[in-house]
């Protein structure tokens, strides 16, 4: 009897799991942020003022079989890229692929 009753009752809603959002700390995190969305190589990363708090990385991408790559503005904060614009296309790194 205890027992229909606990398979028909409705469990308590579960709470969602709590992430701390840690900062971009290094130019490698911020590559693979930019590669991720652009689907190209990550080049080069150099670390810019943004939002006037913790900054942002600057990152440039090569797309292989393209003319031109992306600049990528990754928010230290968000994780995210907040920028991206055409350039032409960085020389692929040589350790890479």
């Amino acid at each position: 009897m205890f027992l229909l009753a606990a398979l028909i009752a409705p469990a308590p809603p579960a709470q969602p799991p709590r992430y701390i959002m840690v900062p971009v700390k290094t130019a490698r995190e911020a590559k693979a942020i930019a590669e991720h969305k652009t689907g190209g190589i990550a080049v080069s990363a150099r670390r810019i003022p943004l939002n006037g708090a913790t900054g942002g990385w600057e990152v440039d991408v090569h797309m292989p079989g393209e003319d031109r790559g992306w600049r990528c503005i990754v928010d230290r904060d968000t994780h995210t890229v907040r920028f991206r614009t055409r350039i032409p296309n960085p020389r692929p790194p040589r350790n890479r692929r």
